[in-house]
């Protein structure tokens, strides 16, 4: 396992125990359904709390886990799972219970889904209002991820990614690098960008930091101003056709430079 990937593990494994740490234990419900689909089939996944992470891989299957957490027997059952499959399309979306109007905190319940699926595949749509996202190995057109409070995470992916979080951060990273066409568009409102990109990358990058500072290791150590960096436009590694964006509001931007 590359130190890249030890990085993004234990990143998420931070994450994960952290949702599920509470000071009572929660009820599960553990399903996972396997469905034929395209190669080029376009998913969309909706939730509102827990997490979500989709992994592209070598399969002509999808195949879908779904970890339902409550706090009561009648709570966990009143959560839905609904999975509709057409011929080029998936959508997945989550029905969670009313929010208990008194109490100290929400015992709603979460979900978290784990799904593999063709590495061609597109998702056209993935939204999650609080929690974790983890797009990982997609090779499709294009990424479409929206996430209101948490981390998202893209990893290893060779297409168009658009990735937009409210609160919390974003990462972006590389074990490897190929050349592509495309675009990886990444915004956060209130918080951090950061993105690894292998010491062979060549990329345009297009970088902004309203209130905050942008560090980038790419940059030549006399060009590296430290806290007053606010926008980048510049090539990297040469002419190249894929175009880097990433925008934060209230945050700052990190572009680390990997040796693999």
């Amino acid at each position: 396992m590359s130190d890249r990937r030890v990085i993004f593990a234990i990143a998420l494994s931070f994450a994960g125990a952290a949702s599920i740490c509470r000071a009572d234990p929660a009820l599960e419900d553990v399903t996972e359904q396997h469905f034929p689909i395209a190669a080029t089939a376009r998913i969309s996944v909706r939730n509102g709390g827990g997490s979500i992470r989709v992994y592209g891989a070598d399969t002509k299957e999808l195949k879908i886990q779904a970890i339902k957490k409550a706090y009561s027997a009648d709570r966990l059952k009143q959560i839905a799972v609904n999975i509709t499959v057409g011929a080029d399309e998936v959508s997945i979306d989550t029905k969670f219970p009313p929010k208990a109007r008194w109490g100290f905190s929400d015992r709603s319940g979460t979900v978290d889904y784990i799904i593999v699926l063709p590495q061609t595949c597109s998702i056209s749509d993935l939204e999650l209002s609080s929690g974790e996202v983890l797009v990982e190995g997609i090779r499709g057109r294009d990424v479409h991820a929206t996430l209101g409070s948490g981390r998202m995470f893209g990893h290893n992916c060779f297409g168009d990614l658009h990735l937009n979080v409210t609160d919390g951060g974003i990462d972006v990273g590389y074990d490897w690098w190929e050349t592509w066409r495309g675009s990886i568009d990444a915004r956060v409102v209130n918080g951090n960008a950061r993105v690894f990109m292998p010491v062979d990358a060549a990329f345009h990058l297009i970088a902004t930091a309203i209130n905050g500072h942008i560090a980038n290791d790419f940059a030549e150590k006399r060009d590296r101003v430290s806290g007053d960096l606010k926008k980048i436009d510049t090539v990297i590694g040469g002419d190249s056709e894929l175009n880097l964006q990433i925008h934060a509001t209230n945050g700052s931007i990190q572009i680390t430079e990997v040796n693999l």
